[in-house]
């Protein structure tokens, strides 16, 4: 992934529709193929068994509660294997869904419904799973003026999509990859020499780029703030840590708390004033949600 090939979500943006949050289709697209070509490779050799130019009518079902999220991938599958395919959205992403609920329903050539069948409910659980998991955390500090947001420690190869499903859950991004904003953490500043040569140089190198500085003491967040950084990561702090920190920064700058993040530790942790939480949890801790897609009547009878 470059910057030339992404769109990358910038955390301190106000409120837009999820589609704004979308990857570019031919991105879409892309992904939608890989996931095929590692699934039916030369051909798959069971569908090869039903008779060809059969139609069929299918539903794909809930088995729990969950947020939905990826709709755009699901339907990528199907119209990569047949344009014909229509697929009909009951429910839409960033929706709560129930056990029993239908949440699409498909109809077309058999042969191809039933192929594509595992990818798209790969995608569609998958990122469900995240987007329920961000909706917990969401909720839990829904009347708190502070953000929750992700971090890189998503799924491989499934950045983009992850990224999206937080945002339908109701929390943020941080940067997209290390491309799109500059996080100086203990080893560059160990590598720089000091926390203010370390910003220095990233303002220079980088101009124009957000910069953000991990610390992990009163005294690093002193440094930092005297060398006027938007942001501040506070790793490991314990909370009177983070309410004395937010003191000492009085507004000077954003404020950022993370490390060891928990659903039951996040209250607690907003209530100190930080501005930010940034949660590892949220994209790599992922229970997908049990979906299933089932045909509507017996085409081979």
């Amino acid at each position: 992934m470059s910057p030339e090939t992404s769109r990358p979500i910038d955390s301190t943006s106000g409120s837009t529709s999820l589609a704004d949050h979308l990857p570019d289709p031919a991105l879409i697209e892309q992904e939608a193929r890989a996931a095929l070509d590692e699934d039916l490779g030369s051909g798959d050799i069971t569908a090869a068994l039903l008779p060809t130019g059969r139609h069929a009518d299918a539903e794909v079902v809930t088995r729990e509660n969950a947020v939905l999220s990826g709709q755009a991938w699901f339907d990528a599958v199907f119209r990569l294997l047949d344009e014909g395919i229509r697929v009909e959205w009951v429910a839409h992403d960033g929706e709560r869904v129930v056990p029993g609920q239908t949440l699409c329903r498909l109809s077309g050539d058999l042969r191809p419904l039933l192929s594509g069948e595992r990818a798209a409910l790969n995608y569609l659980q998958t990122l469900s799973g995240t987007a329920t998991r961000a909706r917990r955390y969401a909720d839990a500090v829904a009347d708190l003026p502070v953000r929750i947001l992700d971090t890189r420690k998503t799924l491989p190869g499934l950045r983009r999509q992850q990224k999206y499903a937080v945002r339908c859950g109701g929390c943020h991004n941080h940067r997209m990859g290390l491309f799109d904003a500059v996080l100086i953490k203990e080893n560059h500043i160990l590598a720089a020499g000091s926390i203010s040569a370390a910003v220095e140089a990233a303002r220079r190198l980088a101009e124009g780029r957000p910069v953000e500085i991990e610390v992990e003491s009163a005294a690093e967040l002193e440094e930092a703030l005297q060398a006027r950084v938007e942001r501040v990561l506070l790793d490991n702090f314990d909370l009177p840590g983070l309410r004395a920190a937010v003191r000492a920064a009085d507004g000077r700058a954003r404020l950022e708390a993370s490390g060891g993040v928990t659903l039951d530790a996040l209250r607690d942790i907003a209530l100190t004033g930080v501005d930010d939480i940034s949660v590892g949890d949220l994209t790599k801790s992922v229970e997908a949600v049990d979906l299933s897609m089932r045909l509507c009547a017996q085409p081979l009878a």
